[in-house]
């Protein structure tokens, strides 16, 4: 069921739309092994050390970017999220044109009382702006549409992540 939107698209959006809702997985090799990775993202999330948030977020990227075998991108981890009338940013993915790397941006607090994100919205934003790169690079669409499929695929990672959580 597509989203309201939907009908205000132009014939070849409305295409591009229902390819992108139709894959609903990101499949995973068996045996990744990134609990360390995560592990050490929460705990540097815990102790509310922007660098080491950064640098564990960016290993966590690097490696889906390697096993997904897509181009590679930047990961930045900033303060308190920009807001308006419009509400609070939590990530955004800026795609760029190769040499550069495209860029996923996170911000680690909330604005109204500046405190430290929970590690699960944290990555559930990493993985969310991942695939935005991944409609682009993996699946060549040439627009991203946040559709049913595209959070089926942003959950899909994140079971995958931590199966636990299922």
């Amino acid at each position: 069921m597509p989203f309201a939107y939907f009908d205000r698209l132009s014939p070849g959006r409305q295409r591009i739309y229902l390819k992108s809702d139709a894959i609903e997985s990101v499949p995973l090799p068996s045996g990744l092994q990134l609990e360390p990775v995560l592990a050490a993202l929460s705990h540097h999330l815990a102790d509310e050390q922007r660098p080491g948030v950064e640098a564990a977020a960016q290993q966590l990227i690097d490696a889906l970017v390697d096993c997904l075998q897509v181009p590679p991108l930047a990961v930045k981890v900033l303060a308190v999220r920009p807001h308006g009338n419009w509400g609070e940013l939590h990530g955004l993915y800026e795609p760029m044109e190769p040499p550069a790397r495209s860029v996923i941006s996170v911000w680690m607090r909330t604005v109204a009382r500046k405190q430290v994100v929970a590690y699960k919205s944290l990555v559930r934003t990493l993985l969310h702006e991942f695939c935005h790169h991944l409609d682009y690079e993996l699946y060549q669409l040439p627009e991203t549409f946040h559709t049913e499929g595209f959070y089926k695929r942003e959950s899909s990672l994140f079971h995958q992540l931590h199966p636990a959580a299922l």
